[in-house]
């Protein structure tokens, strides 16, 4: 930006500012041509379920809840002596919060997500949305620490408090259900007292031991997990894999830290827990697992099945144990990967044959996702796909993983119209 375009922003009112840096959001080739559209309120609309958004959790909600001997350690805020306030978690280096300005729609986006299922419905109608997958938000912080009994202690007043918040509104609104693997026993209970509940899958950390990695960590592919993978495959729920969940995503310090963790240190972690999967086995011993990586884009898909393939061909000398299939038709078979925007991923999606593996997400109310102008996003991104392509990646294929009620979700879509219309 030049100094003359600094000194024109600055002259704006909040509300051109908001617009000027945001821009970038209304752009669209529009829908011409398109069978169906993302357009909300239209009559031809996709069925679109977004397969991660957020919600924002009361900040009380751990501290009046967790047992007792649990309460010093929670995430929380301190100031030091010149009053500069800091996010302490147990397994994050102390960050300095900063006292962001947020105006006009970044302003909007700050103050949206609440738990409020019918706030959220009409959030969601105004962007399109027929059902969303729920991940927490403070919430992500839960695996942030080494004590993996700790971390579940956290997830399960998470998710207590998300089935009593969002349980009558399962069939539109769906929190996937935390469990912390490092403690497997209590993963296990966790994940058989959620399902039984009537949680839709669960959100599993993309490291079983939080922090950089250690080669005496244990991992997903070792012998220990196979009780886990027995239990998930018996339940008969998917498994995600969220961003941010492994290793503390603000690696990076110093200029271009934000770009740099982003990238590095919260995206491309997940492909890991991904590669564990269709390497190893597992999928060989327990058929039945689903899977899939989130918010973390799909551009990456492609490169990951065919450098899993070659290893697996070039390097076969050195891999154990032999699979009945190549990693790359396992991850075909079993697995799914969300985005939000991501125009080389699509352009892959004919190419690779993956229009039934790829989920779409607004990620609501995040400032990274499409709220509330998902339709101008899926306009510039998916004009090259066909209309059935289009539908498999809004929301039928979320629709199949998640066990989402489609007739249903159409029906309650046909009662809004009609009050509206009424």
């Amino acid at each position: 930006m030049s100094i003359a375009e600094k000194s024109n922003v600055e002259q704006m009112s909040a509300q051109e500012r908001s617009v000027y840096f945001n821009q970038h959001r209304y752009d669209t080739p529009g829908h011409e041509s398109w069978e169906r559209v993302a357009t909300p309120g239209a009559a031809n609309k996709y069925l679109m379920v977004s397969a991660d958004c957020h919600i924002n959790e009361p900040p009380n909600l751990w501290v009046e809840r967790i047992d007792e001997k649990y309460r010093h350690r929670l995430p929380r805020i301190e100031v030091d002596a010149q009053g500069v306030k800091w996010s302490v978690v147990e397994g994050y280096k102390p960050t300095k919060l900063r006292d962001l300005k947020m105006e006009g729609e970044d302003l909007e986006r700050s103050q949206v997500g609440k738990a409020d299922p019918e706030a959220r419905l009409k959030d969601h109608a105004r962007d399109g949305v027929d059902a969303e997958i729920i991940f927490p938000n403070r919430g992500l912080q839960m695996w942030a620490t080494p004590d993996p009994v700790f971390s579940n202690a956290m997830c399960k007043v998470y998710n207590e408090w998300a089935w009593e918040t969002l349980g009558d509104y399962n069939d539109r609104i769906s929190a996937m259900a935390c469990v912390a693997t490092g403690d497997i026993d209590g993963a296990i209970a966790e994940m058989e007292r959620t399902a039984a509940l009537g949680f839709r899958g669960f959100s599993l950390p993309c490291k079983p031991t939080w922090g950089p990695g250690l080669q005496t960590d244990l991992n997903y592919n070792d012998p220990e997990y196979d009780r886990l993978w027995a239990s998930i495959n018996d339940i008969g729920k998917p498994i995600t894999f969220h961003v941010s969940t492994g290793k503390d995503p603000r690696g990076a310090r110093g200029a271009g830290g934000a770009i740099i963790n982003y990238v590095i240190h919260s995206l491309a972690p997940t492909a890991e827990p991904i590669v564990h999967l269709c390497s190893s086995g597992i999928l060989d011993r327990y058929p039945n697992i689903k899977f899939a990586s989130i918010e973390a884009g799909i551009g990456w898909v492609p490169w990951m099945l065919r450098a899993m393939d070659e290893a697996y061909e070039h390097h076969h000398f050195w891999v154990f144990p032999k699979l009945s299939k190549l990693p790359s038709e396992f991850w075909r078979e079993h697995g799914m990967a969300s985005f939000q925007e991501d125009p080389p991923g699509i352009d892959l999606v004919q190419s690779y044959g993956l229009s039934g593996n790829f989920m779409w997400a607004n990620d609501y109310p995040h400032h990274e996702g499409s709220w509330p102008h998902s339709a101008a996003a899926i306009e510039r991104t998916m004009g090259n796909l066909t209309d059935g392509e289009r539908a498999n990646i809004l929301g039928l294929n979320a629709a199949k993983l998640f066990g989402f009620d489609v007739d249903k979700l159409m029906a309650y879509r046909d009662q809004a119209t009609g009050a509206a219309a009424g």
